[in-house]
């Protein structure tokens, strides 16, 4: 049985979740081993780090259009 990862199994890789990497600005993203990369690069160094990633909101029901009639 394989292990369920954080937030998922399909994530694609990407240096802006590396654990060698540090966010600078925008979709750049300096590497500890490349320097200066695109957000949605990868390498062969690449190493999935979950505390970097930021989990996709949870979507808002719209109640205010609900009555007492409707139910």
């Amino acid at each position: 049985m394989s292990k369920k990862k954080l937030f998922g199994n399909n994530i694609k890789p990407s240096c802006k979740y590396c654990e060698s990497a540090t966010s600078v600005e925008g979709n750049v993203i300096k590497c500890s081993k490349f320097g200066d990369v695109k957000a949605y690069d990868s390498c062969k160094k690449y190493v999935y780090n979950p505390l970097k990633r930021i989990p996709k909101k949870e979507l808002q029901l719209a109640n205010s259009a609900v009555n007492e009639i409707d139910f």
